[in-house]
């Protein structure tokens, strides 16, 4: 092989590896990860919360969102943990555990008594976990969710297994104990 020829492959070789990096599947531009936008589109309509691809903050968000809405229609069961069955705390420990690979307490108690910073409503961001007191007790912590955006909040529900409400619903307005920010 003479210069030439090897210089041309060399130049070849390097062209060819510039474009799958470049036009490859979960490309990222700015350090951030771009999303198939017909995916967000759809996570967003399971959701009932407005989704893009191109904000930052949806973006960085994408995998909480992927996951949760993957537990949309499970069917309530005290005291499990799978997308067969799961109550509140069950599920909120379990998507923590798998995006973001933190292990939480197991009952909504655990939560309330955690030394996780406090989060004013007003300052809620996605993934910040919300505690409801739904019991008789109105200052006894029974019930968890966690936080989308624009008010939304995915949780399971006792009568309609996991799914998603607003923090302003009446009920859970009333309910309301605090929110807390783990990761």
């Amino acid at each position: 092989m003479n210069n030439m020829t090897k210089k041309l492959s060399i130049y070849s070789t390097l062209s060819i590896l510039m474009c799958s990096l470049l036009f490859s599947c979960g490309s990222s531009k700015g350090g951030a990860k771009l999303y198939d936008p017909r995916e967000v589109a759809d996570i967003s309509r399971k959701l009932q919360i407005p989704l893009s691809n191109k904000d930052k903050d949806d973006d960085k968000n994408i995998p909480l969102y992927a996951e949760v809405s993957l537990w949309l229609g499970a069917p309530y069961r005290y005291g499990g943990m799978t997308k067969r069955g799961t109550d509140c705390s069950g599920f909120t420990m379990q998507v923590y555990h798998k995006v973001y690979g933190i292990k939480l307490p197991r009952s909504t108690q655990g939560l309330a008594k955690a030394k996780y910073k406090n989060v004013a409503k007003r300052n809620l961001y996605a993934g910040d976990i919300i505690l409801f007191a739904t019991g008789k007790n109105k200052r006894t912590v029974t019930h968890a969710g966690i936080y989308l955006k624009e008010g939304k909040f995915i949780h399971a529900s006792t009568s309609r297994g996991v799914m998603v409400n607003h923090v302003d619903d009446n009920y859970y307005k009333k309910a309301w104990v605090k929110a807390i920010r783990v990761k």
